[in-house]
């Protein structure tokens, strides 16, 4: 998730990752499996276990999911192309961000976890990320979530390498209404949006 400056891309559709979207995804995330064949699945696992299965292995990990009817996450698309990826889903199923002394529970009410976004280098700089996250927030409002949660970087010198920042960008959180509910680390805030029961906003339903 790169520096964001420019306006939201017209025309983008996001969605939820269903099986008969799943060749888009592996069009998108490509050979690398996004970043070194990780397919998502760094928050899934423990680090012993994403060592050992970095690649194929994880491609599968997070196929099943999606074969199963759940949904990892969102994906989207400028006309027919998909550009962008975020995992959520409920702050549970990422079993590494309940060992994490840094990401440690902030109190006992339920959230769901925004962790991790994916852009197509050429759509990068388009604010794919940011409707991408206010898409996310609304998925998992008619899901019933209360609180979306998320990790990102608060980089205060300069740009921040494009791989440095798969969690999204502090300032990318406050232009969406994230506000910062704890700090465990001088770069890694936890960000919080508590979500209302109004309707959502044409164009970022995740359909």
């Amino acid at each position: 998730m790169p520096n964001e400056t420019t306006p939201p891309s017209p025309g983008l559709k996001v969605r939820p990752v269903t099986p008969g979207r799943w060749k888009d995804l592996e069009n998108l995330f490509g050979k690398s499996g996004a970043c070194g064949g990780c397919w998502c699945m760094w928050w899934r696992q423990t680090r012993s276990e994403f060592a050992a299965r970095a690649g194929e292995s994880n491609r599968r990990a997070l196929r099943r999911p999606v074969n199963s009817g759940r949904v990892p996450g969102l994906i989207a698309y400028l006309g027919d192309q998909p550009v962008g990826w975020c995992s959520i889903a409920p702050r549970e199923e990422f079993s590494s961000l309940e060992r994490s002394p840094v990401l440690k529970r902030v109190d006992n009410q339920p959230v769901w976890s925004l962790v991790c976004f994916f852009v197509a280098r050429a759509a990068r700089k388009r604010g794919v990320s940011l409707q991408l996250l206010e898409a996310a927030a609304d998925y998992a409002r008619r899901k019933g979530a209360r609180i979306v949660e998320a990790y990102p970087i608060d980089s205060r010198k300069g740009a921040t390498p494009d791989q440095a920042v798969f969690t999204g960008l502090a300032s990318t959180f406050r232009r969406a209404g994230f506000v910062e509910v704890a700090r465990n680390s001088p770069w890694r805030p936890i960000v919080r949006l508590v979500l209302d029961e109004r309707p959502s906003k044409p164009g970022r339903r995740a359909r």
